[in-house]
C-alpha cells in the first residue's frame, strides 16, 4: 500500500511502492477550485497505488485535471499514457525537449534499455504513448494557474536535457523532480542521480544558481520528499557530483573499465551511508531511487562527449 502524507492545504506526497520498497519514490498530488493536478506520477508499475491512493483521500482519478512532470524519465513518467485511461480529461505538462518523447516513446524506450536490460517491463510496466491532444508544451519562463496555485516554470538542465521545476512563489514550495538530487529519509545524504545520455555538470550548477536565487522555503524532491534548509542542502549536492565527477575522471584517464569505476562508486558511497547509520535496506532504496551503473554511465558518457580532451 502507498503512504499518503498531507504536507500543506491542498497538497499531499504519495509514497508509491516500488519493487517492494517504500520511500524511494514520490508523487504529488494539488487540489483546489474544481482542478487537481499530479506531480511526476511515476512507472506504470505504480499506477494501482496511485489510484487507491487518490480514492483514499477522496479525488475521482477520472476528474484530474493536469499531469505535471518535471521532466520523462520512466521513474517520474513512465506510466503517463497509461494513467490517461483513468484520467480521459488530463492535460500532460511537459518541456518542449521531452514532449516528443511522450508523444513517441520508442527512443526513450531503447535509450532505458540500455541500462535496465531485462529489467524493463518488471521495473516500469507498459510505456504507453501520450496522445499529442492532451500534450501541453512548457518552457522555461511560463506561468501556469492550476489547483488555486500560481506555478513558476524554470528551465533547470543538468540531470536531463527537458528538465523542469515548479514553484509557488506564494507558499515558497518548489517541486524539484531530480535537479536537487536524491536524499531519502532516515539518513542525512545526498546522492546525485547522473544518468546518460545528457548528463551536464556545468548546466547541473547553472541550475543550482538558479534554485539557490529563487529563495524557496522548501524543496519537494522526487526521491523523497521535503527539504528544509535549502541553501546548503544545494552546496552538498553541487560538491557530490563534481566529486563523482571528478573520481570517474580520474578512473577513465587510468584506463579502467566501466564495472571497475561502479566499484569505485560503491566502495566510495557505502562507507559514507553506514557512518550515517544507514542499513542495508536503505542503501537498496538509495540503489533502487539511482543505481551505480546508471550513474557510473551518465558520467563516462559526460566526459567523453563534452570534454573529451581530459579522457
Amino acid at each position: 500500500m502507498a503512504t499518503i502524507t498531507k504536507l500543506s492545504p491542498g497538497l499531499w506526497h504519495i509514497s508509491l511502492p516500488f519493487q517492494g520498497e517504500h520511500d524511494v519514490i514520490g508523487a504529488y498530488v494539488l487540489a483546489g477550485k474544481d482542478e487537481v493536478a499530479l506531480i511526476d506520477p511515476g512507472p506504470a508499475t505504480t499506477i494501482d497505488a496511485l489510484i487507491a491512493s487518490l480514492e483514499e483521500i477522496e479525488i475521482n482519478p477520472q476528474k484530474v485535471t493536469h499531469i505535471l512532470l518535471t521532466h520523462i524519465h520512466l521513474d517520474h513518467a513512465g506510466g503517463v499514457g497509461s494513467l490517461l485511461h483513468h484520467m480521459p480529461d488530463a492535460r500532460v505538462l511537459v518541456h518542449s525537449k521531452g514532449a516528443p518523447h511522450i508523444e513517441d516513446p520508442a527512443k526513450l524506450i531503447t535509450s532505458a534499455t540500455r541500462i535496465y536490460k531485462d529489467q524493463m517491463e518488471e521495473l516500469w510496466g507498459k510505456i504507453e504513448p501520450v496522445p499529442v491532444e492532451h500534450i501541453q508544451i512548457l518552457e522555461g519562463g511560463d506561468t501556469l494557474n492550476i489547483a488555486g496555485r500560481r506555478l513558476e516554470v524554470h528551465y533547470t538542465p543538468g540531470h536531463a536535457s527537458h528538465h523542469i521545476v515548479f514553484f509557488d512563489v506564494h507558499s515558497g514550495e518548489l517541486f524539484a523532480g531530480d535537479v536537487a538530487g536524491v536524499r531519502l529519509p532516515q539518513v542525512d545524504y545526498v546522492r546525485p542521480p547522473t544518468p546518460p545520455p545528457d548528463l551536464d555538470i556545468e548546466a547541473w550548477s547553472s541550475s543550482i544558481d538558479l534554485l539557490k536565487k529563487l529563495h524557496p522555503d522548501v524543496l519537494y524532491l522526487a526521491h523523497f520528499g521535503p527539504i528544509h534548509g535549502v541553501i546548503p542542502y544545494l552546496e552538498r549536492l553541487r560538491a557530490q557530483i563534481f566529486a563523482w565527477g571528478d573520481i570517474v575522471l580520474q578512473a577513465l584517464q587510468e584506463k579502467k573499465t566501466e564495472s571497475e569505476i561502479v566499484q569505485l562508486l560503491i566502495t566510495k558511497t557505502k562507507p559514507e551511508l553506514q557512518r550515517k547509520g544507514a542499513k542495508a535496506d536503505l542503501m537498496k532504496r538509495y540503489d533502487l531511487a539511482t543505481n551505480y551503473e546508471m550513474t557510473a554511465q551518465g558520467y563516462i558518457r559526460y566526459w567523453k562527449k563534452v570534454h573529451p580532451d581530459q579522457v
